[in-house]
């Protein structure tokens, strides 16, 4: 079906098809939010091809946007205009999730470079804490090391032999991990992380001095502030506690931190995971959330529920011509998939491992 599908698109861009869609009414009508989340500094993008893509490749896609003519709007201009029905004619809008470091040192030069908006969501626990994020390290290191085994995982908690030559079972260690450690805090499980680092023979003093895996600092999202980068809500733990108390102190907690890097009050919200209830549409409103954005694939309509909006997820593994298809409009009608997983768990991102005291 992919090879299929891929011929079909390809036929339809060289037959004109793509460009005719673009021009359209219809899709004039429809805003595409992009969502990207990791830009590597390294060889994330080989450890995590669906979380994250190869700056050169994303260099790449904003070119293309601004060859395609493409009307790129700040994401909140964006969702005001759709409803107001002004959109311009093929309009887009950036959105980067997590507010990782890499953010700053790849993406960010970039923006700049071609004079395009962008928001991030961003989460803020690791922010303050400034250490790598401890369930993202353990699985990259785990992977680094991924063609040996590890006599004895004492030290981390983890007595008896521990094996990471596939991703299942890397998977079951930091799940075990996370699990054995869930009562201490930011600073504690740091302290995991390195041992598990001395076990696998990983510098991880160096490491950390790389900044991978690490959030944007106090100084990195002031600047990135001060020069047109719209910081919106993404959790302060990255995660959605199905009780309402402890959710809505997430947001509250996410827009104490995010208020002091920026002049606005933060109101578009982005789902930690891509995972949504039900019931998380009326808390949000009660804390004043004008829209959130989910993993799920789409084009937003003026008609699209503005807590539910849709995305197109953007990463490595995504080729040229997914990309362009999704920009005009045409991979809309080509989504075998729409709906994200709605699964917690795989939980590979920031600070969902946090418990709420910290």
């Amino acid at each position: 079906m992919r090879t299929f599908k891929l011929a079909t698109l390809g036929l339809l861009r060289s037959s004109g098809v793509f460009r005719i869609v673009a021009k359209s009414r219809w899709r004039q009508e429809r805003l595409l939010i992009l969502c990207y989340h990791g830009t590597s500094l390294q060889d994330e993008h080989e450890w995590r091809p669906s979380l994250y893509i190869h700056p050169q490749k994303l260099e790449e896609r904003l070119i293309s946007l601004k060859r395609g003519n493409f009307s790129v709007l700040p994401l909140g201009e964006g969702l005001e205009r759709l409803k107001a029905g002004t959109l311009p004619p093929a309009s887009v809008a950036l959105t980067f999730d997590d507010g990782t470091y890499d953010f700053y040192r790849q993406a960010y030069p970039l923006f700049r470079k071609y004079g395009l908006p962008a928001t991030v969501y961003q989460t803020t626990y690791y922010t303050e804490l400034e250490r790598p994020v401890f369930n993202l390290i353990c699985s990259y290191m785990l992977w680094q090391r991924r063609d040996a085994t590890i006599a004895d995982g004492a030290s981390v908690g983890l007595p008896g032999a521990l094996d990471p030559r596939t991703e299942a079972s890397r998977y079951a260690i930091v799940r075990r991990l996370i699990e054995s450690s869930a009562d201490k805090t930011g600073v504690e499980k740091d302290e995991i992380a390195a041992r598990l680092a001395q076990v696998l023979h990983i510098d991880y003093e160096a490491l950390k001095a790389s900044r991978i895996l690490q959030l944007m600092n106090a100084a990195e999202l002031k600047e990135i502030a001060a020069n047109g980068i719209d910081l919106q809500l993404h959790t302060h733990r990255h995660r959605t506690p199905e009780d309402e108390q402890l959710f809505r102190k997430e947001i509250r907690d996410n827009r104490a931190v995010v208020r002091q890097f920026t002049s606005t009050d933060p109101v578009h919200f982005c789902y930690p995971s891509g995972i949504y209830r039900e019931q998380f549409l009326s808390w949000l409103r009660k804390e004043n959330i004008v829209s959130a954005t989910t993993c799920d694939a789409g084009l937003v309509a003026r008609e699209s529920e503005s807590l539910l909006l849709p995305r197109y997820v953007d990463h490595q593994r995504r080729t040229q011509l997914d990309f362009e298809s999704w920009t005009t409009g045409v991979g809309e009608f080509f989504a075998m998939r729409r709906q994200a997983s709605q699964k917690a768990i795989p939980n590979y991102r920031i600070g969902a491992d946090t418990p709420s005291s910290d």
